[in-house]
């Protein structure tokens, strides 16, 4: 399937109501009946088009035929539908973080699931089944509220859904292991027959190979995933320090210590490292511990330099929402490399993180780990497509700059720069890096599927591609193809 020229397709400015746009010259083959968009559709002469179409990576911009925002499954269905019905490309989408733009698309379809929001959560069976449009912080708050939790990453306007399919990693990932190794089913729309959808149920007695796949590979490859149960853990409380080391002096210090003490520590503690270009700031997290014991723990961390250290025991849900940064306060443009690593870097390598962040474009720039350890060696029943379970921890690149504005992406004198930077820290870190993660994804990467999944996971999921989308219906720059016949 490949997206039209605007004019080769169905004048969508022409619909009858606000809601619906007909399907004029649907596929002539046996098929479904012809199908019409439901739900709340936005089209490019309509108010809010610009803000319905644009990201939170503002580096991207795409201008799509129509925005379809879904208030139920059948929406998705139809949507699903009329686009194989007219030929259309698509993308799917949620909350907007895809961070190269491949959730939006010229002259194609977006068919967004963001409004979906339902949860229900069943504390006697220590389930929560939720909407696709759930973001993290609805998340992290909601199941909080009754002392509950899953693995989520750290900002709040992501989709819960986007990060459970591509893995997710965060807090609370060496007390819990990946985000996708606590969910339990999926609700997705496949493509089926010539020119239909259909909704399928994923778990471990219904089409399990699909749930194998979602778990670590399931954004935007085999179908739209509408809703999502997880196994969720109790929560009361955890311990939450913090710790900043102004200028980075003390870097090998504090990078040496944190690389040798969090991976192999206590499982219910996770933690976080971000170096900037003049500061470095330690996260971590005990659950169900106190301030005495976090301390001590990281205690080899805290002992480099003088840091400032904040130690509060509370709520999860509490700490996470006091942590989100308003949207228009971000920069407007993004861009990562992300990295796994599997040994204590050297010397060597940190000093390339300190020499990198010095002459970092912008003060929002960062170089970023996350430990490893713990819970994540552990493979839930079923297993996952998530391939990185045997890293020390995670890295990754981050340049930011801009302001956010309605022109995304014009002119701003810093792109190149930052892109540059970007660029070359990635290569002089790689004799020390191991692997890539799908939902940060490296353009432009030779060797994306092994560097995301490894080859025997690779090979796998291009076999279930074939079976619940062998005509390649969802595909994008780095899209999983599927197994040839």
């Amino acid at each position: 399937m490949s997206g039209l020229a605007a004019a080769d397709t169905p004048d969508v400015a022409d619909a009858s109501a606000p809601g619906i746009m007909p399907a004029d010259n649907p596929s002539s083959s046996p098929g479904c009946p012809p199908a019409t968009l439901t739900g709340h559709i936005v089209r490019p002469d309509d108010a809010s088009y610009t803000d319905a179409r644009l990201g939170w990576d503002q580096l991207f911009s795409h201008y799509p035929l129509a925005i379809v925002f879904a208030q139920e499954t059948q929406d998705v269905v139809n949507a699903l539908t009329w686009a194989r019905q007219h030929d259309i490309a698509l993308r799917v989408r949620s909350g907007r973080h895809a961070l190269e733009g491949w959730s939006n698309i010229d002259n194609g379809l977006v068919i967004d699931v963001s409004q979906l929001k339902s949860v229900q959560i069943d504390p006697d069976a220590h389930t929560a089944t939720v909407g696709a449009g759930l973001t993290q912080l609805e998340a992290v708050t909601t199941l909080a509220k009754q002392n509950f939790a899953v693995t989520t990453g750290s900002e709040g306007s992501v989709s819960l859904c986007g990060a459970t399919l591509g893995g997710g990693l965060g807090p609370l990932n060496r007390w819990l292991g990946m985000a996708c190794d606590s969910l339990l089913a999926a609700e997705v729309v496949v493509a089926s027959g010539h020119d239909c959808a259909e909704v399928i149920n994923a778990d471990s007695q219904h089409n399990s190979d699909l749930l194998w796949a979602l778990r670590g590979a399931g954004n935007g490859n085999f179908g739209i995933v509408t809703q999502l149960t997880y196994k969720v853990h109790p929560l009361e409380h955890l311990a939450y320090v913090q710790a900043t080391w102004d200028e980075l002096g003390d870097l090998y210090g504090v990078f040496d210590a944190w690389q040798r003490t969090v991976p192999s520590a206590d499982s219910r503690l996770g933690s976080e490292l971000e170096i900037r270009k003049s500061q470095i700031l330690l996260s971590a997290w005990l659950a169900d511990g106190t301030a005495a014991q976090a301390t001590e723990m990281l205690a080899p961390i805290l002992s480099a330099g003088t840091p400032d250290v904040t130690v509060r025991v509370g709520n999860w849900g509490d700490f996470f929402a006091a942590a989100q940064a308003p949207l228009d306060q971000e920069p407007a443009n993004w861009k990562f490399f992300s990295q796994f690593v599997k040994a204590t870097f050297p010397k060597e390598a940190i000093d390339i993180i300190g020499d990198f962040m010095r002459n970092a474009p912008t003060e929002e720039s960062n170089y970023f780990v996350d430990a490893f350890g713990g819970a994540i060696g552990r493979e839930p029943p079923g297993g996952t497509a998530f391939a990185h379970r045997d890293a020390l921890f995670y890295g990754e690149i981050g340049a930011a700059w801009g302001t956010r504005s309605t022109q995304p992406g014009v002119g701003d004198p810093l792109t190149a720069q930052a892109q540059a930077w970007t660029a070359e820290f990635s290569q002089a870190l790689r004799p020390y890096v191991d692997g890539a993660y799908v939902n940060v994804p490296n353009v432009g990467m030779q060797g994306w599927a092994t560097a995301y999944w490894g080859s025997p996971h690779f090979e796998r999921l291009r076999g279930i591609k074939a079976k619940y989308d062998p005509h390649n219906v969802f595909q994008y720059e780095q899209s999983i193809p599927p197994a040839s016949h």
